[in-house]
Parts: C-alpha cells; sequence; structure tokens
C-alpha cells in the first residue's frame, strides 16, 4: 500500500507553530491517532479538513491532499472500505489487534464527554461564582 503523507499539512502546521497533540485535542482524538492521520495510515474524513483548517487558520485548499488510506476512522461511526470481511471490527494495516466498534464508539463518546467536562470546568476556573 502506499502511503500518502500529509506534508502540506504538517509544513503549515509546524509553520504555524501547534503541535500535533493541539491539532488532536481540537479535533477531538488522540495524538497517536491524529499522527497516524498526518502519515497517511489512517484516513482524514471531510468534516475533520474542514475543522484542521479552521483551527490553522487557512483555507481548506492550502492543506487538502487526496486520500488513499484504506481505514477511516470517524469519531461516531467506523466506516469501512477496505475488503476485510471483519465489517463491524476495525482492521488496520499496521495489525492491531482487532476491537469491535461498539467499544471504540462507547469509548469516543466517553472521551467526548470528559473534554466537555473540562471545558465546562475551566471556564468555571476563569469565572468563579462569588458565594454569599
Amino acid at each position: 500500500m502506499s502511503v500518502m503523507q500529509k506534508e502540506k499539512l504538517r509544513i503549515i502546521r509546524k509553520e504555524k507553530g501547534y503541535t500535533q497533540k493541539q491539532v488532536a485535542d481540537y479535533i477531538s482524538t488522540d495524538v497517536s491517532n491524529y499522527s497516524r492521520k498526518e502519515s497517511g495510515d489512517v484516513r482524514i474524513i471531510p468534516d475533520e479538513w474542514e475543522r484542521i483548517a479552521h483551527f490553522l487558520e487557512v483555507p481548506l485548499d492550502e492543506i487538502y491532499e487526496d486520500e488513499d488510506a484504506k481505514v477511516i476512522v470517524n469519531n461516531d461511526h467506523p466506516v469501512f472500505n477496505d475488503t476485510s470481511t471483519s465489517a463491524g471490527l476495525i482492521n488496520n494495516q499496521s495489525n492491531y489487534s482487532s476491537i469491535p466498534g461498539t467499544i471504540v464508539e462507547n469509548l469516543q463518546e466517553y472521551i467526548n464527554l470528559l473534554k466537555e467536562e473540562n471545558e465546562r470546568l475551566r471556564e468555571e476556573l476563569k469565572n468563579p461564582k462569588v458565594k454569599k
């Protein structure tokens, strides 16, 4: 499988001084998954391309490069565009152990809830309510 690195994305991210972790946090994924997206091992879905462009404050066409990865990891639902017979399992070329999609979805939902709670608590710390 030929892997298309997202060089335009990587270069602009570095020029703007952002880490992979900062972009990963913004698109609600973990840094190792984002790293695989940037290296071309995992597909970046259209919604993520738009969010990354917004985060980096650049037009989408400045960072977008065609996809050829075999695995799509979507935070909402795993989508399979390979010829895998195990449609209920995420199957990727690096031979990661197969994890049922429902577990991945549940963990992603939990992570998103925690991120929302963290954001709410950050806001609360910025604007503490004065108790009378």
